[in-house]
């Protein structure tokens, strides 16, 4: 119900620093438990190296994010940044390939799940095994996420922290127990174990350690003071997990030396035996006694296994918000973030993104898993980066709140150095995985193909010019910016087209995100049947349209299907203005050409006219649109009580 809020309330969800950084560490730190295992296969004693070289760039990649994300504190990451740095095409190309990076999220973390749940029955931790439990995990997670199911952030902010101090445990007992300069020493022999192939693709691999900044910029939007509390909450994920992923392979390569194989290879445990659940390796490998490394191994298996769940079940929300934000800019089709009509969700969506990863999921291989999840990340941090360095260019008076130090000045631009240095270290990881990885070649290539086709054949069969931004919401609502309501009231027809251009006005209208939008769905019920007559199939018709305006608005709308018989809609809506203490109620009005239709319930609403009401006309052609206009005919105007 679209209630009066007090003045003094604050927001229900306002982000600090801290919780920024539970949420990004979550996302970051749940990547160990795959990264150091697969890491170590390439880059053996050397994988502390390619961490902290991998780290250096994730340093600049975080400056970088930081000062887009506090110009512009919109979900999207790099997308939304080449969008403003850019043009159209370029943010598909980031987003397609963020796309992939969710998918891959979802393919490696469910792949990881059952290794770490091995500690209770060791079938789990082997093919075929391994790929059933996590094709099983992605079904059923799907499965919740299309009947509408929601996580805990409170509940997975606690496992964040307990993973935190899990990590700095096992660091500072295996510093006591294992640590071992020289054995670190003997581990490398330049050139030979690793050779320097192999070590420029453990960098590269090493990188996807560092790959949920993007969970920080697409919280923006909920941030208190985001010029603050969005660096802040980006450095304290930095020191973090700089700090763990540089001594963690250090006591794990104590723990688990390179040694020399019959064949003559150099080989780790940590990237072998251990490499599907390497955090388990470090456990067992620390000299503990029989009992509490038992112990032990049980709480981390659980501990893995719940974190990577929940990276699993963040991936395919991810795509879901991901792809419903794309079809809202025209880069995907409309069929995409179709709406469930029971459960109202994006089902098509979770649907195909979830056959998609388990497809990937299938070979069993977390080499080629983690190579993939590098090509897609590697993509996107490369165009955030130029992005960036564009904007410098572009808009170098517009005031930043924030900028990263080490700047210099290139043909009279101030270019931050962290940029120029990030993007050529994620471009590099690029290429490296390219070049070396011909499999992930292949499949990353043909990705960026389909992608680059579909968006090129849909945009032209929509006759939108490739290049430009075209929104589904009207950007300003004419005449009605200046003013903002606490709640308003949103009315039209159960069996009338969805007009978004309502919800665009009604969401300008309460901009803070504190402000309440109700919707009311009129469902006339003729005189000759019930009031309470079977409808099932146009209350569920009246009920998407319902949720397509939540996920266009947030949370903060509700909604409900109303029963009324002919006529006396206007009367209702008048009504329940006035029960509710509404502050505006936003219709629609339909034209005949130039000349406006004033239906009997506009009329009726006019006349009572229980608080503010803005029309939303509809039905304007093109050459009748003003100049200026962000959606083909359509305009608001106000009228006042």
């Amino acid at each position: 119900m679209a209630e009066r809020i007090p003045r003094d309330q604050s927001l229900s969800r306002v982000y600090g620093a801290g919780a920024l950084f539970s949420a990004g560490y979550g996302n970051v730190g749940s990547s160990i438990y795959y990264a150091l295992g697969v890491t170590a296969a390439f880059a053996l004693g050397l994988t502390p190296v390619a961490f902290l070289i991998a780290g250096l760039i994730f340093i600049c990649t975080a400056a970088s994010y930081a000062e887009a994300t506090v110009m512009y504190p919109e979900a999207g990451g790099s997308s939304s940044f080449a969008r403003h740095a850019f043009n159209e095409t370029v943010s598909f190309i980031a987003a397609w390939g963020q796309m992939l990076n969710y998918i891959i999220t979802v393919a490696i973390s469910a792949y990881f799940v059952p290794h770490y749940l091995a500690v209770f029955w060791e079938p789990l931790g082997e093919a075929p095994g391994d790929i059933v439990a996590g094709a099983v995990l992605i079904v059923g997670l799907a499965l919740l996420n299309i009947r509408g199911g929601k996580e805990s952030a409170r509940l997975n902010t606690i496992l964040a922290i307990t993973d935190l101090g899990t990590q700095v445990i096992l660091v500072v007992i295996g510093i006591f127990l294992v640590l071992s300069p020289d054995v670190l020493v003997s581990n490398v022999q330049l050139g030979v174990a690793p050779t320097w192939p192999d070590f420029a693709l453990g960098v590269a691999v090493g990188m996807i350690a560092y790959t949920g900044i993007e969970t920080i910029s697409n919280m923006s939007e909920e941030a208190r003071d985001a010029a603050k509390s969005v660096p802040q909450g980006v450095a304290l994920v930095v020191l973090a997990v700089l700090g763990l992923y540089l001594f963690i392979p250090v006591v794990a390569l104590s723990a688990m030396p390179v040694v020399q194989g019959a064949d003559g290879s150099f080989v780790t445990e940590l990237g072998t035996t251990f490499a599907d659940d390497p955090i388990l390796g470090i456990v067992e490998n620390l000299g503990l006694a029989a009992g509490l490394t038992d112990i032990l191994r049980v709480y981390v298996g659980v501990l893995a296994a719940v974190i990577l769940i929940i990276a699993t079940n963040a991936g395919m929300i991810g795509v879901s918000r991901l792809s419903y934000s794309m079809g809202q800019y025209r880069q995907l089709p409309e069929v995409i973030r179709q709406i469930h009509p029971r459960y109202r969700t994006p089902y098509i969506a979770i649907a195909v993104f979830a056959v998609l990863a388990i497809v990937t999921l299938l070979p069993g291989q977390a080499e080629f898993l983690a190579t993939l999840y590098s090509f897609g990340a590697m993509l996107s941090f490369t165009i955030a980066h130029a992005a960036v360095i564009r904007l410098r260019k572009r808009l170098p008076d517009r005031e930043r709140a924030w900028i990263p130090p080490l700047n210099f000045n290139f043909r009279g631009v101030s270019v931050p150095a962290t940029a120029v240095l990030g993007g050529m270290g994620t471009f590099a990881a690029w290429l490296v995985v390219m070049a070396l990885n011909p499999v992930t070649l292949a499949v990353g290539t043909v990705w960026l193909i389909v992608g680059i086709v579909g968006y090129y054949l849909y945009r032209r069969y929509q006759r939108l010019p490739l290049s430009q931004t075209v929104k589904v919401l009207l950007p300003e609502p004419l005449g009605v910016e200046e003013i903002e309501y606490r709640s308003v009231l949103v009315a039209f027809p159960a069996d009338q087209p969805f007009s978004e251009d309502m919800i665009a006005t009604a969401t300008r209208l309460t901009s803070h995100k504190r402000r309440a939008i109700h919707l009311l769905a009129f469902l006339t019920v003729p005189s000759s049947e019930s009031i309470d007559s079977d409808m099932a199939e146009a209350e569920e018709k009246a009920q998407r349209k319902i949720e397509e305006a939540k996920l266009m608005a947030g949370m903060r709308v509700s909604g409900e299907v109303a029963r009324v018989r002919p006529g006396q809609e206007g009367y209702y809506l008048a009504e329940r203005a006035r029960e509710s203490r509404a502050e505006a109620i936003v219709i629609g009005m339909r034209r005949r050409g130039k000349k406006p239709v004033y239906g009997k319930t506009l009329e009726t609403v006019l006349r009572e006219r229980p608080c503010r009401v803005i029309v939303v006309s509809e039905g304007v052609s093109e050459a009748q649109k003003p100049d200026g206009a962000g959606s083909p005919g359509n305009s608001s105007s106000e009228v006042t009580a």
